[in-house]
C-alpha cells in the first residue's frame, strides 16, 4: 500500500485572535497571548519550499518545556544563556525557553564563509568572555567549534537536540516584571571590545508597539524574512516583533539568500496577502544584480503587494533602491513600498520610521558640510544624495547636538541623540562606556545627521564604525588584526571607510611601510590584504604610506578622521604597488 505524503501548510496570515500592538508587560506574556491563535513561524529550504510549519501555540510549548529543563540544570534568574543563532524552530524555542526560565538570551553569530574555523572560534570566544554565561547552545553540526570557545572560556557547551530530548519536569516559573533584562544584544559591537546591550522587557516592547503601529501593520500582512538573528533587525525586527504583534513570518536561513537570493523574492510573489519585508541596501543590489535587462521578471514574480520594503541596517543608497524599482518594476513593485529607517541596537532597534507610502526621498547636501570643512570657492561643489530616514518612532524623540551638546536647529548637522522608553539599559558590565554615551535618559548614537521638517536624515558616523553590507567593522579590529602581522605594530595602521561618488561605502586601510625593496612591499600588500579580507569578507583599499605618515592627535594617538581627510585631499602619497 502506497504512503501518503501530508501537504505541509503555512501558518495562515488571518487570525480571529484580536491583534494586540505589543502591550504586554514582558515578552513571555506575548507569546502567551499569540499561542491562543493560529499564526507561527514558516521555515523554508534554499529554494523557498516550506519545511517547517511553527505555530506560536507550538514553539510556546516547546519553549516552557525547555525552561523547565534550563531550572532543572540549575538555572537561575538573571543567568546569560549564550545562543548560536541559527534560523531555525530550535533557536526560536529555547530562546523563550530562557525567557520564561528568568535568564537571559544572548544570540551570537554563525560561522561566515570568510575567515575560517579560528577566527570563528575566536569571535566566539571573546562575546563568551564578555557575557559570562552559564551555557553555550549550539546545533549539532558547530559542536567542534562552538564546543571549542566554550571550553577555552569554561563556558558549559551544549548540542541544543540532545538537550531537548532531556525529561521536563514540570516546575513553577519565575515571574518576570517590565523592568527586568530581557536579552543582551551583541549585533553592533567591536569583535575586539564587545558591548553587550542590556535591553528590559518594557523598552523590548515599548519598540516594537512602535513597528506596528509606525508601519499600520494589521489585515493579511505577513513578514518574509531572511536577515540573521543575530543582528538587532533580524532578532527584534524580523522576529520578535512579529510574536509580540501576532504576525505570519517565512524565513530563508541568511546563508540560503545569498546563494540564491531571488528565492527571497519568490516567497513574497506567493504570498497572496501584503507583504512586509526589510533588508539592508546591499540585499536589493543583489537582486538587481541577479536580474538580467533581458529578463522577463514579471512571468516569474509578483511584487505588486509588497506594501511594507523596509530599508535599514547601513547607510541607504538612492542609487541602489533606483536599480531595484528598474528591474523589478514589470513585476509590479511599486517604488513608494520602499520605507527607509534608522536605528542601533541600544535603542532596542526603531528610532525612526518613514511614513509607509512616501517612498525614498533625498535631498542633496553640498560635500564639505558633511564633512565640517569651509568650501574652497576655487573648486567646484559636489553633492551627496542624503537618505530621508523618517520621523520619530513611537514615543521616541530626537534632537542633533553640537559636539558641545547644545542643540542645533533644522537643516544644522551635528550628532543625533535620542531618548524614549526603547533606549538600552546599559552596556553589560561597562558602566564606564554607558556613562558615555547614556546622559540624563539621552542616547548618543554617535551617528551624524539632521533634521529638516521633522524628518531625520542620517549622513554619516561621528564614530569610527566603518558599516559595509549591513555588517559593522570597528576599524580597531582591522588595525589590530594588521598589528599581528611580523614588522608592524600599534600606530602603524589606520581603517576608516571612504565613499565612493554613488554613496557606496568601502574599508580603506593606510599601513606605514619601512621597507624600500618594491617586492617586499609587493609580498607585504598581498599578506595585508589576505589578513584584511579575513576580517571583514571582503577586498579592501590596501594602501601603503611612508613611515611617520600618519597623523596624531595633542595626546599622541592616531588621528583617523584626519588620516581620512590627508588621503581624500591627496596629501597622504600612498607608494605605486602593481596590480
Amino acid at each position: 500500500m502506497g504512503q501518503f505524503m501530508t501537504e505541509l501548510l503555512p501558518t495562515p496570515s488571518l487570525d480571529d485572535l484580536p491583534r494586540r500592538f505589543s502591550d504586554f508587560d514582558t515578552l513571555g506574556d506575548a507569546l502567551d497571548y499569540a499561542a491562543q491563535g493560529v499564526r507561527g513561524f514558516n521555515f523554508h529550504d534554499p529554494r523557498g519550499t516550506l519545511t517547517r510549519p511553527y505555530p506560536y501555540s507550538e514553539m510556546r510549548e516547546d519553549a516552557i518545556e525547555a525552561a523547565y529543563r534550563l531550572i532543572a540544570h540549575g538555572i537561575k534568574p538573571g543567568d546569560r544563556i549564550a545562543l548560536c543563532a541559527e534560523t531555525g524552530a530550535e533557536f526560536a524555542a529555547l530562546f523563550f525557553g530562557v525567557v520564561y526560565a528568568g535568564a537571559w538570551p544572548v544570540p551570537l553569530p554563525l560561522p561566515t564563509s570568510f575567515g575560517g574555523k579560528d577566527s570563528y572560534i575566536d569571535q566566539l570566544s571573546v562575546q563568551l568572555t564578555s557575557s559570562d554565561p552559564k551555557i553555550l547552545f549550539f546545533p549539532p553540526e558547530l559542536a567542534e567549534m562552538a564546543g571549542a570557545a566554550a571550553d577555552a572560556c569554561n563556558v558549559e557547551g551544549l548540542d541544543w537536540v540532545e538537550f531537548a530530548a532531556r525529561e521536563a519536569k514540570k516546575t513553577e516559573l519565575p515571574q518576570a516584571k517590565p523592568d527586568d533584562i530581557c536579552y543582551l544584544q551583541y549585533s553592533s559591537g567591536s569583535t575586539r571590545f564587545p558591548h553587550g546591550v542590556a535591553v528590559t522587557h518594557h523598552a523590548l516592547l515599548s519598540n516594537l508597539k512602535a513597528h506596528a503601529v509606525g508601519m499600520n501593520v494589521g489585515g493579511t500582512d505577513r513578514c518574509i524574512s531572511w536577515l540573521p538573528w543575530y543582528h538587532d533587525m533580524g532578532l527584534v525586527g524580523c522576529m520578535l516583533s512579529m510574536v509580540a504583534n501576532q504576525v505570519s513570518t517565512d524565513y530563508l536561513k541568511t546563508e540560503d539568500f545569498a546563494r540564491r537570493p531571488l528565492a527571497w523574492l519568490d516567497l513574497i510573489s506567493r504570498n497572496p496577502g501584503n507583504s512586509c519585508s526589510y533588508s539592508p541596501s546591499f540585499g536589493y543590489d543583489i537582486c538587481a544584480r541577479r536580474i538580467g535587462s533581458q529578463s522577463k521578471v514579471a512571468e516569474r514574480f509578483d511584487l505588486s503587494r509588497w506594501r511594507i520594503a523596509g530599508n535599514g541596517a547601513d547607510m541607504i543608497r538612492p542609487d541602489v533602491m533606483q536599480s531595484f524599482v528598474d528591474a523589478f518594476a514589470d513585476a509590479g513593485f511599486d517604488a513608494k513600498a520602499f520605507l527607509p529607517s534608522y536605528g542601533l541596537a541600544e535603542a532596542t532597534l526603531a528610532v525612526t520610521l518613514m511614513p509607509p507610502g512616501e517612498g525614498i526621498v533625498v535631498e542633496l547636501v553640498e560635500e564639505t558640510k558633511l564633512s565640517g570643512e569651509v568650501h574652497d570657492t576655487a573648486k567646484p561643489k559636489r553633492y551627496r544624495a542624503i537618505v530621508n530616514c523618517g520621523k520619530p518612532a513611537l514615543d521616541m524623540k530626537v534632537e542633533i547636538r553640537s559636539e558641545h551638546g547644545e542643540v542645533l536647529p533644522e537643516k544644522a548637522i551635528g550628532k543625533i541623540w535620542t531618548a524614549g522608553p526603547s533606549v538600552m539599559h546599559s552596556y553589560f558590565r561597562d558602566e564606564e562606556a554607558t556613562n558615555e554615551c547614556l546622559v540624563d535618559g539621552w542616547l548618543d548614537t554617535g551617528d551624524m545627521g539632521y533634521m529638516s521638517d521633522g524628518y531625520l536624515y542620517v549622513v554619516g558616523r561621528a564614530k569610527d564604525m566603518i558599516i559595509i553590507n549591513g555588517k559593522n567593522h570597528w576599524p580597531q579590529d582591522i588595525e589590530w588584526a594588521v598589528e599581528q602581522l611580523p614588522g608592524f605594530k600599534s600606530g602603524d595602521i589606520a581603517a576608516f571607510s571612504v565613499t565612493t561618488p554613488g554613496g557606496e561605502e568601502t574599508p580603506a586601510v593606510l599601513v606605514q611601510c619601512r621597507t624600500s625593496d618594491e617586492a617586499e612591499r609587493q609580498r607585504l600588500h598581498g599578506e595585508i590584504r589576505d589578513k584584511v579580507r579575513s576580517i571583514t569578507g571582503m577586498n579592501c583599499v590596501i594602501e601603503l604610506v611612508p613611515p611617520r605618515t600618519l597623523p596624531r592627535t595633542s595626546s599622541g594617538k592616531l588621528s583617523r578622521a584626519k588620516a581620512r581627510n590627508l588621503y581624500l585631499t591627496g596629501e597622504i602619497q600612498p607608494y605605486a604597488i602593481a596590480a
